[in-house]
């Protein structure tokens, strides 16, 4: 990967990513009283048909590597995505504020659905897998997520940049980048945070 110190001009050095990467594997909560000013949130931005960006809060995991969220066909977000994959992900954290640059891809391997529906379920969301298998449903879900079936996206990364809130502080951004097999696309490649 590459790494650019954005916090130089302070006398800080870069920020590691392993740790970055270690203190997302230890989790976030986003249930209320449980951290950030309240809870830590995620945020979503999109791409409108117009150019414009569409920012909204999701329910967001760390799992395998990987930024995972859910939402319904009929919500701006999941029609934006259908369009464009393009997007970005921000969370805050304890130990730092976090932005994911890439594209979502809808998953609907019945086990990676599972395996996330259990994540959320841990957190305190009673969701479960639907009839078909590749998708979510619940007795509820945030209103911007739409009705159900709830469908399960993966962000892979480009890119990433994070400001330490704790000291030493830092700002640092990195470029992900792994070998990719002759004639394939940077489109079709998969990147997982931190190969």
């Amino acid at each position: 990967m590459d790494t650019l110190n954005l916090a130089e001009l302070y006398d800080l050095p870069p920020m590691d990513w392993d740790l970055v990467r270690a203190g997302l594997d230890a989790g976030f909560s986003q249930k209320p009283g449980s951290g950030g000013p309240d809870r830590h949130t995620s945020w979503l931005t999109t791409i409108d048909a117009d150019g414009a960006p569409h920012v909204t809060s999701v329910g967001a995991l760390w799992a395998d590597g990987a930024f995972w969220f859910q939402t319904g066909d009929g919500t701006r977000k999941g029609r934006n995505l259908r369009r464009d994959p393009r997007c970005a992900l921000a969370v805050a954290a304890r130990e730092f504020d976090l932005v994911v640059k890439g594209t979502a891809r809808r998953v609907t391997d019945p086990a990676a659905v599972a395996a996330r529906a259990e994540e959320w379920a841990a957190g305190g969301w009673p969701v479960r897998v639907d009839g078909s298998g590749t998708a979510l449903t619940a007795e509820y879900s945030a209103p911007s997520a739409g009705r159900p079936p709830w469908h399960v996206h993966r962000i892979d990364a480009v890119s990433a940049s994070a400001v330490a809130t704790v000291e030493p502080g830092g700002a640092t951004s990195w470029r992900f980048r792994s070998a990719r097999p002759a004639g394939s696309s940077a489109r079709r490649h998969r990147l997982q945070l931190g190969e």
